[in-house]
């Protein structure tokens, strides 16, 4: 089933963390390669980005993590995007956020596989300050409010396509990872 479906699929447009494709763009200028994406979703139109870039961010930069909350206060005014020396990167995290909204938008794309762990793009990041202990990067939790799909993606990490069939309501389980 899961080749009829990616054969329908030809050509649509699906967002990934570019540093998942091998693109140096992680803030300490490595990448988090996911050889088997590519592989598995050689009929899909793969569109690379990175939001800390799109926001104005160099390569390598400090690291960064989300304080007074979670991506989604981020995006509520309440909460701050901060280095480990306490320079405030709120904006550029901001900019960044609403710049892949945008590509998303401009080129038809409502389904992303994102960087796990990312203050940006991670579904669940550790580096937020809140009750939980984990929450949303500033990017996911745009994309959640604006109905992008995500699938969390990571090192190390097979890539699941029963996990991307699901998340398109094609697999067995029609439930978002």
């Amino acid at each position: 089933m899961s080749d009829e479906v990616l054969l329908r699929m030809k050509g649509t447009p699906v967002l990934v963390s570019a540093c998942l494709l091998g693109v140096r763009c992680r803030y300490d200028g490595r990448h988090n390669l996911c050889p088997d994406l590519t592989s598995a979703l050689a009929s899909v139109h793969i569109i690379p980005f990175c939001p800390e870039q799109l926001g104005g961010l160099p390569t390598p930069r400090p690291p960064a993590s989300i304080i007074h909350g979670d991506g989604s206060d981020v995006l509520d005014g309440a909460g701050q995007v901060v280095d480990a020396e306490g320079r405030a990167f709120t904006g550029a995290f901001r900019k960044g956020a609403y710049e892949a909204l945008r590509l998303a938008r401009m080129l038809g794309a409502s389904l992303a596989i994102v960087k796990d762990r990312s203050p940006s793009c991670g579904i669940i990041t550790p580096y937020c300050e809140n009750e939980k202990g984990s929450g949303p990067g500033v990017t996911a939790a745009l994309f959640g409010r604006e109905g992008i799909g995500l699938l969390e993606q990571g090192r190390g990490i097979p890539f699941s396509l029963d996990g991307f069939l699901n998340l398109l309501g094609e697999g067995p389980s029609r439930s978002h990872p």
